[in-house]
């Protein structure tokens, strides 16, 4: 019963949080201590389950302990090795692979530990295993609540779109992922102005060193070609990076409406993110995501997360060195 109150309690967070601001990563956590506590309070309770509940529910539970890392991590792996296949051996493409060999090789350190019965080789897994624990947590969290995230509906009228930009194909062309970006934003767009109220579309994208022309210019005229009005069309040309994105898109608003509110579109494994940048940017606006190839989701979240635990870094490497230090402690008290 106190898992089960424990449960409730931030279940009860997670409700307030999302009504008061669904983009704060803390709803993410508030949800992931709330299902914990409650998986917590079904196990404690199964001993009273009918007769063959309890055994089913336990060779599950094994099944999924011992054979759940090994299917991921090879999933993982294969992920990873499609992702250079197709989109090139840049070192963000190979996230996934790493990710996958990464937990092979923990898997071995664990077995290795067992076999051996190396007391430093057990005290350096179980740290190991600690750390793990506690990142995948939060990646289960933060996976979790941006998939609810990216179903929120939109809420009211918005005045501005704000379609960011991905990079450019031989230096000027859109390429099909900011496409897929630029025809939600076309979608948006259409349902806010049948609300009465055509609002204004913001491309937001400066010009790299590889790129001819801005990517907002390329973006706009992408849209104004398959007959998307110029006149209802502004151009952010200054930023280079997501947080750039926010602000110099905020700046354009402001001189055109103080205090406006828009829907921000991006790529749909990139909207939670991108909520929790619009936050501390300031801007009073929504993110709604577009569709992806599904070989792209396992490297683009797992890089979306490592730019959310770095931004709160005193915090997560804190904990994590926290870990390793009682693990060190341990090992220098045998």
């Amino acid at each position: 019963m106190t898992a089960l109150a424990v449960a409730a309690v931030f279940l009860a967070f997670f409700g307030v949080g999302v009504v008061r601001d669904p983009r704060r990563f803390s709803n993410a956590v508030f949800l992931g201590l709330a299902v914990t506590f409650l998986g917590l309070a079904l196990l404690v309770g199964i001993d009273s389950a009918p007769p063959g509940v309890t055994e089913t529910a336990m060779i599950v539970a094994l099944l999924g302990l011992g054979l759940g890392p090994v299917v991921l991590a090879g999933l993982l792996c294969a992920n990873g090795v499609k992702m250079v296949r197709k989109e090139g051996r840049q070192p963000a493409n190979l996230l996934s692979l790493l990710a996958g060999l990464g937990m092979f090789g923990v898997m071995g350190l664990t077995v290795a530990a067992a076999v051996t019965g190396s007391p430093t080789l057990g005290l350096i897994a179980v740290t190991t295993l600690l750390v793990l624990g506690y990142v995948s947590f939060l990646f289960v969290c933060f996976v979790g609540y941006a998939f609810l995230y990216g179903r929120m509906p939109l809420h009211g009228d918005a005045d501005f779109v704000v379609v960011l930009g991905s990079g450019l194909i031989g230096g000027r062309r859109v390429p099909p992922l900011l496409a897929s970006r630029l025809e939600r934003g076309r979608e948006v767009y259409g349902s806010l102005a049948a609300r009465g109220r055509p609002p204004v579309l913001i491309t937001s994208g400066g010009q790299g060193p590889d790129e001819e022309v801005p990517e907002s210019h390329a973006m706009a005229e992408y849209l104004v070609e398959r007959g998307f009005p110029e006149d209802r069309i502004l151009r952010e040309d200054r930023s280079r990076t997501t947080e750039e994105n926010m602000l110099f898109s905020r700046e354009l608003m402001e001189e055109v409406l103080p205090g406006a509110e828009c829907v921000i579109v991006t790529n749909n494994f990139h909207a939670f993110r991108a909520s929790l940048t619009a936050r501390r940017a300031g801007v009073n606006g929504q993110v709604v995501g577009s569709p992806t190839a599904a070989y792209f989701w396992p490297t683009a979240t797992i890089r979306e997360f490592a730019a959310v635990f770095v931004h709160y870094k005193v915090l997560n490497l804190g904990v994590c060195l926290t870990l390793i230090l009682l693990g060190v402690l341990a090992w220098a008290s045998r």
